[in-house]
């Protein structure tokens, strides 16, 4: 069979630890036997962004609006342990955040499911997927500890040097702590957007939360801007696409996932969704079965893993030992960039072979073989657990039957 050709290239970003591992092998043994693969490669892994003073990932992110489809790999955000064991110049910042700010994107995660995982709640039987603005709100927070018989205020200085102060509290008899948030109306408008037009291309239900009833300024303004842009801009495509925009309390929001059996898009305030995101992939099996896009309301595109880099496997497999890490979010990541790519450049081959390679991962788990992780979790009578590489290979194996 000849290879597929690529029109466009990817922007690769790789990455660190295991999933750079996982990374390698993906491409040698599910990818470049079927496809003449193209991409414009950024190495992300932490030695790198720490030599070029991290100036590769925003070159990366550059590249992807560039490009417009990107395919990422996990990395290391470090703390002060990262900085002691790479010998690091500083302790960079996120590459997510980094790239998260410059493509102005919103993340959206999907849980993949398989037969033989059930859900803790068995009435989750389409998956929600988690919608997370990514700018902004504890992320880019200003903190400090106050000392007993402070005063703290809020002062905003306009262009014309006027100023507006409000009391955030007296501390009488105590010390504490006080934090100040932001975030931009362009931002939470591209947020919207974002969602609006996920939700059309995907044709699910769009619900956003906030606590709009404590927090009448701040949370009530992402309420208000939501509201306008479907008003002005999306109600009559939901109503020709037979969707809904739905608003409510977070606190009833919860409730109401807890209920529901799932299929709809729930779009979340930053923080809100990193927490939210990882209780529904736990809820529907495991972080490393869950898909994570970032789209941006100009139509780029960066796929990625939902996880992190597998850090402990990583050390298991530097001393020899033998690893059975789940790469299937890791392959989703690039069967998803591949069909991006292969819709924007009008190659249905491609995004078919990105269908086949979806298709067959699931049906290998579904017919029994599966790493560590899943095999804890599956149901299912004559289950198989098998290393790293092996899954690899098995689902390599499936896909040839179905080519």
């Amino acid at each position: 069979m000849s290879k597929i050709t690529m029109k466009t290239p990817l922007v690769e970003m790789d990455g660190d630890e295991m999933t750079r591992v996982i990374w390698k092998d993906i491409k040698d043994i599910l990818l470049i036997p079927y496809i003449d693969l193209r991409t414009e490669y950024y190495d992300l892994g932490l030695e790198n962004r720490n030599a070029t003073d991290d100036k590769v990932t925003s070159d990366s992110a550059f590249a992807t609006k560039k490009y417009g489809v990107a395919v990422k790999c996990a990395t290391i955000t470090p703390n002060a342990d990262r900085v002691k064991e790479y010998n690091l110049k500083e302790m960079w910042k996120s590459p997510n955040g980094t790239i998260r700010a410059i493509l102005d994107g919103t993340v959206f995660r999907t849980p993949i499911l398989v037969n033989g995982i059930t859900p803790f709640i068995p009435t989750w039987t389409k998956p929600i997927t988690v919608a997370r603005h990514a700018y902004g709100d504890v992320y880019k927070n200003t903190e400090m500890q106050v000392k007993n018989g402070s005063k703290c205020e809020l002062l905003v200085t306009d262009k014309n040097g006027t100023q507006t102060k409000k009391t955030i509290f007296e501390f009488d008899g105590t010390d504490g702590i006080i934090q100040g948030l932001h975030n931009k109306d362009n931002s939470i408008k591209s947020f919207a957007k974002s969602c609006f037009n996920y939700a059309l291309e995907t044709k699910q239900d769009l619900w956003f939360a906030t606590k709009d009833t404590i927090s009448k300024q701040y949370d009530h303004h992402f309420k208000d801007i939501f509201a306008e842009v479907f008003e002005t801009e999306y109600k009559e495509q939901f109503e020709k696409a037979g969707i809904e925009y739905f608003y409510t309390l977070i606190d009833d929001a919860v409730a109401r996932v807890v209920r529901s059996n799932g299929g709809f898009i729930w779009a979340l305030k930053n923080y809100d969704g990193d927490v939210m995101s990882d209780m529904i992939a736990t809820a529907y099996g495991s972080l490393a079965m869950m898909t994570s896009v970032l789209v941006s309301p100009d139509g780029t595109y960066e796929f990625e893993a939902a996880h992190g880099t597998v850090q402990r496997h990583y050390y298991k497999h530097l001393k020899g030992e033998e690893t059975s890490t789940n790469s299937v979010a890791t392959i989703f990541a690039w069967s998803g960039a591949l069909k991006k790519r292969g819709e924007l450049d009008n190659i249905p081959e491609l995004s078919d072979f990105a269908e086949k390679l979806e298709k067959a991962t699931i049906k290998t788990i579904e017919n029994g073989t599966m790493t560590g992780d899943l095999y804890l979790l599956s149901t299912l009578p004559n289950k198989k657990k098998v290393n790293t590489r092996e899954f690899l290979i098995a689902v390599n194996d499936t896909l040839k039957e179905m080519m």
